[in-house]
């Protein structure tokens, strides 16, 4: 009987494939309700092993003679994604390398065995497992929620289980008496994710220094093809080209990261941590922790070659220099977070989906989602009409942006005052309200630079070791002096938001001269935890942040959806366009509440007239396609400028779209299925769907052509959560009913009228 229950499950996930959607039928599909996937802990084989699962991902340890993962296993699947055994952790403290956990012996890293498992022996040097605590998931950090700028709010925490092992030191490493180690997993309800932490306690007399931590290190089964020796982040992001890094990758001391876009399409483990830094606002570029390596010395002799090019089969967590942290008597050390989701497919719609559900659940703070303007000028005559601007139309936030002469790092009284005073006003209508500050790039005084390794001088290009030319060391007293007046600023005056261009990046800093590192090694450490603990600052008093970079794990709310600034130079007419590619690029791997776009009521990077919307009234046909753009996404832009209308008749189209925006929030702010990318030569557009809400989905669809469109397409509604029949209305009127295609999808006729757009509701 059993047999006959699989079959019928896998010949129905066999029909899915075929359709392009899960391997799981939809009353098993996570992404469409994960509520009865919920994580415990067991223990099995007698108490000899443990088991945390949640019935997508298991997570199987051996307990004795030590802790060893020995199973990842995708329960989506039915693959096991783990090929060996390594440490749980691995710390050099004082120059000397100590696993944490983990076994010997295993005789070939290509796979593991039962028979592996039951020969393997204790490492001699490893930190040994003591005891093991079984509790729920904590929050990371407090968050004061913005609700009435989330439509679809997720709890924070996610609900869980978590594990915490403890090890002692090994008897023979002396230098390490006294040191307690604890190894944290948590598992999440309703989604293949995990996270794993370290903490570092020293019981002992005598101070130690960490030198560099593993906190995950997993063989894992080879899925890519083969490829090149990659670039190490070392390189592409700390410019040390010297030596051994450009002569010879696979003898190098540095293990060679394979192309990360590369690593994304083949393996099935997406994993971030929160030590993400560099500029490039990618999940995947901004996380150098995250390290896809060559599993040698232990695989090298067994593992298949490809005419001498191995495969990065091994992933670590570890920065990419220290922390170098020295952790004093009675003191502790938290590392990093990573972040491991299982994916169950290799169709790039449901990947992204996979991903979204990530941000939204990991962090929930992303979905807040509210419309607001730069105003170009920060005077007070300015921003009061920028506020109440914003007010007449269903604006929620007012931004003073780049350029407009704000002075968040302007301490006086006075200035402090004013400031106060305009927040006061923009509270009574209603109305977030912040400003600008510029953090890397800005240029720094020799003192307070981050001091290049190469010349001993402030570094001003990436070969020196800058991301963005000079910038200030936030380890240092510039740095304690900045943060301080940013909290005294939001404290003061009751603003609660901040737009952060240029957070820090990664540079390192060879000083030590600084007070708040003591040199090269632990510079880097030491600046990303004073910028994510401000982050965290933020999160836990209401301060809503924008951010250019992919801080969304220690609290950022939004980054750019993914656009080329001088874009916003070109002619108006192709604006449209390109807003809308961006859009459509930018939501396979954020939610639409993650990216923002930009407006340029005014001139911005040039372009003269012919770019600008100035004067608004003289641009209506053009204003109202950017506003159906945005809104019809979902998307939020920065609308920069001195005003959001200038006539009645420029003011009612604002609010009417506002208002579209408004009416069908919730299902605009969800996930997005993409129909059919602008090109310029035929319709484009895009779906927002969400199984929990009344509104299923919501097309958006537009012409770019000056003719009308109408024709017949497909619409995919399998992540709607519709089974049978669909109930299709225009623009939420007229309905008609649809009965679904086995592959859960519907033809529906469209129209749209030239240079325009349409949208349809379905139930």
């Amino acid at each position: 009987m059993n047999s006959i229950i699989n079959m019928k499950f896998i010949l129905i996930g066999l029909f899915c494939i075929l359709c392009g959607y899960t391997s799981y039928a939809q009353s098993k599909d996570w992404l469409i309700d994960g509520s009865s996937f919920v994580a415990e802990v067991n223990t099995t084989h007698n108490g000899k092993r443990l088991e945390l699962t949640n019935g997508l991902v298991r997570r199987s340890f051996l307990l004795s003679p030590n802790v060893a993962t020995i199973a990842l296993d995708n329960l989506m699947t039915s693959q096991n994604e783990l090929r060996a055994v390594r440490p749980e952790a691995t710390l050099v403290i004082n120059g000397k390398e100590y696993p944490v956990g983990g076994l010997t012996g295993q005789p070939v890293s290509n796979f593991l065995t039962e028979d592996f498992i039951e020969n393997m022996e204790l490492c001699d040097s490893a930190f040994i497992l003591t005891d093991y605590k079984v509790g729920k998931c904590e929050a990371r950090f407090s968050w004061k929620a913005n609700t009435k700028w989330i439509s679809n709010l997720y709890p924070w925490p996610a609900s869980g289980k978590r594990i915490t092992f403890t090890y002692r030191a090994p008897e023979k490493a002396i230098e390490c008496k006294g040191l307690v180690v604890r190894v944290i997993y948590e598992m999440y309800d309703g989604a293949p994710i995990l996270s794993k932490w370290i903490e570092v306690e020293n019981k002992g007399l005598q101070s130690v220094t960490l030198n560099s931590f593993k906190s995950e290190i997993l063989a894992l089964v080879e899925t890519a093809p083969k490829v090149h020796y990659g670039e190490p982040h070392e390189v592409r992001m700390m410019a040390q080209e010297s030596g051994n890094y450009t002569k010879n990758y696979k003898k190098s001391p540095v293990q060679t990261d394979s192309p990360r876009d590369y690593i994304d399409r083949f393996t099935q483990l997406f994993v971030v941590t929160d030590y993400a830094m560099g500029g490039d606002m990618e999940a995947m570029k901004d996380n150098p922790a995250v390290r896809w390596v060559f599993d040698h010395p232990e695989y090298e002799s067994t593992g298949i070659r490809y005419y001498g090019q191995y495969k990065p089969s091994r992933l670590e967590v570890t920065p990419l220099i220290g922390p170098g942290y020295e952790i004093a008597p009675g003191k502790s050390f938290e590392s990093c977070s990573a972040f491991e989701m299982l994916r169950d497919a290799t169709d790039q719609e449901r990947r992204g989906l996979a991903e979204c559900k990530f941000w939204r659940m990991m962090s929930p703070w992303t979905q807040e989602n509210p419309i607001f303007m730069h105003v170009r000028e920060s005077g007070e005559q300015e921003v009061k009409q920028a506020i109440d601007q914003c007010a007449e139309v269903g604006f929620e936030m007012v931004i003073m942006t780049f350029g407009s002469g704000f002075q968040i790092e302007n301490h006086s009284a006075t200035y402090l005052q004013k400031m106060k005073e305009l927040s006061q006003y923009a509270a009574r209508k209603g109305i977030a309200i912040g400003g600008y500050s510029l953090l890397a790039s800005r240029g720094a005084k020799p003192e307070d630079a981050a001091i290049s390794r190469h010349t001993g001088k402030p570094a001003n290009t990436r070969a020196e070791g800058s991301r963005f030319g000079v910038s200030p060391c936030l380890a240092s007293d510039w740095g304690n002096a900045y943060f301080d007046k940013l909290k005294n600023f939001f404290s003061t005056t009751g603003m609660n938001v901040f737009e952060n261009d240029g957070s820090y990046p990664g540079d390192p800093c060879a000083s030590t001269q600084h007070s708040g590192h003591k040199g090269y090694e632990d510079s880097q450490w030491q600046q990303w935890r004073k910028m994510s603990v401000f982050y965290r600052w933020c999160r836990a008093n209401g301060i809503y942040l924008n951010v250019p970079d992919w801080y969304f794990l220690n609290g950022s709310n939004k980054t750019p959806m993914g656009y080329v600034e001088t874009n916003w130079s070109l002619p108006r007419k192709y604006q449209e366009i390109i807003e809308r590619q961006n859009i459509y690029d930018g939501t396979w791997q954020k939610t639409p509440s993650m990216g923002f776009m930009f407006v340029p009521l005014t001139q911005y990077h040039g372009g003269g007239e012919a770019a600008t919307i100035e004067p608004l009234c003289e641009h209506l046909d053009h204003y109202q396609t950017r506003l159906q753009n945005l809104f019809g996404a979902g998307v939020q832009a920065c609308y920069r400028g001195p005003r959001l209308y200038d006539t009645d008749q420029t003011k009612e189209i604002v609010k009417l779209w506002v208002g579209f925006y408004k009416k069908y929030r919730s299902i605009l702010d969800s996930d997005v299925i993409h129909l059919r990318r602008p090109d310029g030569m035929d319709w484009d557009g895009l779906m927002h769907v969400n199984p929990k809400l009344k509104q299923k989905a919501l097309i958006s669809v537009y012409n770019p052509l000056d003719i009308k469109v109408e024709k017949e397409i497909r619409i995919p509604l399998y992540y709607t959560g519709l089974t049978d029949q669909a109930l299709v209305k225009e623009q939420d009127s007229n309905g008609k009913l649809y009965k679904l295609n086995r592959d859960y999808s519907i033809t529906v006729k469209i129209t749209i009228p030239a240079k325009g757009y349409n949208w349809y509701v379905i139930e």
